[in-house]
């Protein structure tokens, strides 16, 4: 599941903002290199974050399995042509390697996930966005970081209770309609639940956060980030 996963790699010494100034280098990156060799540098740089995190891209990619569906579907669609040879590469090439690169960028977010504690992301967004702003937008951050993992549990859940019933033997919107009624009454009880877990807790409107300190592991790869941002303009 994509979560946090404490550990001891590269990926988790480095300090929150560092991490997220090379996403933000990448995303500028992959966006202005939309080529293929443009895209297979990112490429390595994306295998990269997954190393540092000591991650393999199959595992990352069984993660965000559910997001290929609609990556793979753009491509299909755009080449489809009415008539002879009823498939056109050249109309698909642009949206596959649009998908393509939104799978390098999903890579790269997903090395954040799995090496960033949620109270990290909360003081490294708070000291980017300073004042109320940023409070609001570090506490909804950190909650959705917990949240999400434990609504995805229950779907998954909800599958697998279908499967054992017998589920697959229904029509695939019969099961859809099991799987996300099942999914959106398990949403109002865990939102019930987290808001009275945060009434009991009181929780901190500003709360003590981690100290953020840049170290000298940082200091290659914001050079990297700085590097990637401005790659556009060189």
């Amino acid at each position: 599941m994509l979560s946090y996963e404490p550990g001891t790699t590269l990926a988790h010494a480095l300090d929150p903002r560092t991490k997220l100034a090379f996403q933000a280098g990448f995303a500028v990156a992959a966006f202005a290199y939309t080529t293929p060799r443009g895209l297979a540098a990112l490429s390595v740089l994306a295998l990269a974050a997954l190393a540092a995190a000591r991650r393999s891209p199959l595992a990352a990619a069984s993660d965000l399995r559910f997001v290929f569906p609609i990556l793979l579907a753009a491509p299909l669609f755009e080449g489809l042509v009415v008539g002879p040879p009823w498939f056109s590469l050249a109309q698909a090439r642009f949206p596959a390697l649009a998908s393509y690169r939104v799978v390098l960028l999903l890579f790269v977010s997903a090395a954040y996930v799995y090496t960033t504690s949620a109270r990290d992301s909360r003081a490294a967004i708070q000291w980017l966005v300073p004042g109320r702003s940023g409070r609001f937008l570090g506490l909804g951050v950190a909650v959705v970081f917990r949240f999400l993992p434990v609504l995805v549990a229950d779907l998954q859940r909800a599958r697998a209770a279908m499967r054992a019933r017998l589920g697959t033997e229904r029509s695939l919107a019969e099961r859809i309609r099991i799987v996300t009624t099942a999914g959106l009454r398990r949403v109002d009880a865990r939102a019930d639940a987290l808001s009275l877990a945060l009434q009991a807790r009181c929780v901190a409107w500003n709360p003590t956060l981690p100290r953020l300190a840049v170290g000298w592991r940082d200091a290659p790869v914001l050079a990297l980030a700085l590097v990637l941002a401005a790659s556009p303009l060189l």
